[in-house]
């Protein structure tokens, strides 16, 4: 079947399945389904990371998220390292689709490790995310927040 073809049909699995909150394990069997029939298409990987979001499986979105950071940075034909990635190598300040995905791909991995307690894993995404867009157009200053209250209190 053609990469097209298995996008459309995984797309359509998504598009039909219960509900997150009606019946969560449907869901979830629609997500893996979708994800085993096309594992590289980037509304599908959207469509997992917001299903594991919203259900609160945070373990499970950080798979999802890494893939979409991936995929924005080959559309971006930037390092695929995110470490690598400069300020310059791309209009991150833009409104630009393939920018903004991948600045909050990098805020979506900082907010999920953050939200599994693990705060010196996820910060490294938030610094990138800061550096390569000072304007901070998602909004990411309040996991700072969150994260500075959080160290506070230990």
């Amino acid at each position: 079947m053609p990469l097209e073809d298995m996008a459309n049909a995984a797309l359509e699995m998504l598009a039909n399945a219960p509900g997150a909150r009606s019946d969560p394990e449907g869901t979830a069997r629609a997500v893996e389904a979708a994800l085993a029939a096309a594992p590289h298409d980037l509304d599908v990987r959207l469509g997992a990371y917001r299903f594991y979001f919203y259900t609160h499986r945070f373990a499970e979105a950080v798979p999802q998220a890494e893939t979409i950071l991936r995929i924005a940075a080959q559309r971006l034909n930037v390092a695929a390292d995110w470490r690598e990635v400069g300020p310059d190598d791309a209009e991150f300040t833009a409104a630009k689709t393939a920018p903004g995905l991948y600045l909050q791909a990098l805020i979506a991995l900082a907010y999920c490790y953050m939200r599994l307690g693990d705060f010196e894993r996820g910060q490294p995404y938030l610094d990138k995310a800061f550096e390569l867009d000072p304007t901070d157009r998602f909004a990411a200053i309040r996991l700072v927040r969150a994260a500075a209250a959080a160290d506070e209190d230990d």
